[in-house]
């Protein structure tokens, strides 16, 4: 089992693409929080970025990538001291103007609409020149992304151009850039699909840097950093139902445990039973929106012997019992 690929599974990663950014000369653009985890990816020249909420500013080149994992506004610039522009309303004309007639891609202020607004080519435009070209997207997450995935993140997670995780980066990078250019039929989906691609190289950097450096966050990132506590884990997902115990876990990975304790503890911040309790509530949460098996098959398919056990667990989790989470999520 691969714990990183049923943790995305789970929580339901939904990818979007919107209109590739053309920038020049003096410009700056602020966007709205996202909603999950943003992406930009720097194409052609370079910009300012900073970060609602951090004093941190960076600067990303051509070929520079990075996710925005917080709900906080944001602002690219050529200059960060410049005056804003609102994204939405750049974006929102692109989104309004209908493929044209002749080549898309960079066109010329010629090929501008007639109100002199978006071109017809779909890219949204800001400043005064064409010399930056930049493609943004988002990763939408299911409710319990934060609590598997998201709060181990980094605010900011940069991939340079020059890594070698950028060279994996830029096929699917340049694959949605002619796309988001061209609109062949079918370009949303394969853009989305692509994004996706995207954000497990960009995780599996982050994976391995935080391995390297020892500076991970706790969470599912860093677990799966540590040799032992990622084969714990491919175990309890293997087999979440099993009455597990820390001494048979520990016995399954080959070592004591006390330094299974240890090393989950460090790694995910708790022991190895409560995470096994989160993820079978994870678990539990996604059959029951499904909607196609009673609550007694539920429990007894995640490791709990009846339902007033999964009631008991799911409340102390997630504050509230099954049944009045299932009418909370099906409205």
């Amino acid at each position: 089992m691969d714990p990183l690929e049923d943790v995305l599974a789970l929580i339901g990663v939904q990818s979007s693409v919107s209109a590739g950014l053309v920038a020049g000369g003096d410009w700056a653009m602020t966007f709205p929080p996202p909603v999950g985890v943003k992406f930009v990816a720097v194409r052609a020249g370079s910009c300012h970025l900073a970060v609602q909420g951090s004093t941190q500013r960076h600067v990303l080149a051509a070929g520079d990538c990075c996710l925005l994992t917080r709900r906080a506004r944001f602002t690219l610039a050529s200059d960060l001291s410049l005056p804003t522009a609102d994204a939405r309303t750049a974006f929102a004309k692109a989104r309004s103007a209908s493929p044209g007639d002749t080549a898309r891609g960079h066109t010329s202020g010629s090929d501008r609409g007639a109100d002199g607004g978006a071109p017809a080519d779909g890219l949204a435009r800001t400043g005064t020149g064409e010399e930056v070209f930049i493609l943004g997207g988002s990763f939408d997450f299911g409710e319990r992304a934060h609590a598997l995935l998201l709060d181990a993140l980094p605010p900011v997670i940069v991939v340079p151009a020059a890594s070698p995780a950028a060279r994996a980066l830029d096929w699917a990078l340049a694959q949605i850039e002619h796309e988001v250019r061209t609109q062949p039929l079918g370009a949303g989906l394969v853009a989305e699909h692509l994004a996706t691609v995207m954000l497990v190289h960009v995780l599996r950097l982050h994976l391995t840097q935080d391995a390297s450096d020892g500076g991970a966050l706790p969470g599912l990132l860093a677990g799966l950093a540590d040799p032992v506590v990622a084969t714990a884990l491919r175990a309890l997902h293997a087999h979440p139902a099993r009455a597990w115990t820390v001494a048979a876990l520990a016995a399954s990975v080959g070592v004591s445990r006390s330094t299974l304790a240890a090393r989950f503890s460090r790694a995910l911040g708790h022991g190895p039973l409560e995470y096994l309790t989160q993820w079978r509530i994870a678990l539990a949460a996604q059959q029951l929106r499904a909607g196609n098996r009673t609550l007694a098959s539920i429990a007894t398919a995640v490791g709990y012997g009846s339902e007033s056990a999964l009631s008991t667990a799911f409340k102390r989790v997630l504050g509230t019992s099954p049944r009045a989470y299932l009418a909370l999520t099906t409205g």
